[in-house]
């Protein structure tokens, strides 16, 4: 390996890792805070990718698809938040993972009916359809460097509210102590609706941005669904900080696996997570 591939794998593997990032951290304050298993949270990834698609196709322009399918994205969350989830948070896990699981299985098949069980794509859209010419042989596409930027500007984003404002002070604290911030007048269901929909939102778009770079397919989602179960559980369950990182080893290590040892590549994620969690069984940053 030349240090030019080694580069563009370096920055694949950033770029993946950030993007999974996005998706991890909606899923660890879900189940951090309102204690919620969510499997669906891998169908709003897929969902993302077909609405920007449809809308794509529709309208003609990658740009005004997202600024459309977002608020779309938030509307789905607090609908399920709203009519499933609601009446689940004084239960236990099994019936969450059980409603959940029905969720994905109504949500494939609703898009198969809407859209059928093709594969498409998305074209890269101006102006970053072009590449970088790293060497004679290499080039690098500049719309990946875009994502790495959005969800780079995006982690800083929920860093900051999560770490400097009112909001970030009562979602720490509800992440800690629920029936204590319930306790001191804040309105508990509002805040579980507020980070369902966040963190819904978040997936989606995920699903949007990273559209371009991959085939959007029936059930893409319920591989990511995993190993983001696999970011959060070694970042650290509720900590946006370990989500962070968690993403960035998990998407370093898929990339470089997939290079240098392909023949257990599917296995290096979970190996780390086994050794991560007998030195820290809760998570790098619990």
């Amino acid at each position: 390996m030349d240090l030019a591939f080694f580069g563009v794998q370096l920055l694949n593997g950033l770029q993946y890792g950030l993007l999974l990032f996005l998706i991890a951290s909606g899923l660890t304050l879900i189940f951090g805070i309102m204690g919620i298993i969510n499997l669906a949270h891998g169908a709003m990834y897929m969902i993302g990718a077909y609405l920007v698609w449809d809308l794509t196709t529709l309208l003609g322009n990658f740009w005004l698809a997202i600024v459309i399918a977002v608020p779309v994205a938030v509307a789905l969350g607090l609908i399920i938040e709203r009519l499933f989830l609601d009446t689940l948070y004084k239960r236990d896990h099994l019936y969450q993972v059980l409603l959940t699981f029905g969720l994905i299985l109504v949500i494939n098949e609703a898009q198969r009916i809407i859209w059928g069980g093709d594969v498409h794509s998305v074209a890269i859209p101006a102006p970053f359809d072009a590449s970088l010419q790293l060497t004679d042989n290499l080039q690098y596409s500049v719309y990946r460097l875009f994502v790495m930027g959005v969800c780079l500007a995006l982690a800083g984003v929920i860093y900051w509210v999560i770490r400097h404002t009112r909001l970030g002070i009562i979602i720490r604290a509800g992440a800690v102590n629920r029936d204590m911030v319930e306790g001191l007048g804040i309105n508990v269901r509002t805040l579980f609706t507020l980070i369902f929909s966040v963190g819904v939102a978040l997936t989606a778009f995920a699903g949007m941005i990273a559209a371009p770079l991959t085939s959007i397919t029936p059930g893409m989602g319920d591989s990511i669904l995993i190993t983001c179960f696999v970011v959060v559980v070694i970042g650290g369950i509720g900590s946006i900080k370990g989500a962070f990182w968690g993403a960035i080893l998990i998407g370093m290590a898929e990339t470089f696996g997939s290079v240098l040892i392909p023949s257990i590549a599917s296995m290096v994620i979970y190996l780390i997570m086994a050794g991560v969690l007998l030195v820290k069984p809760r998570g790098l940053f619990a």
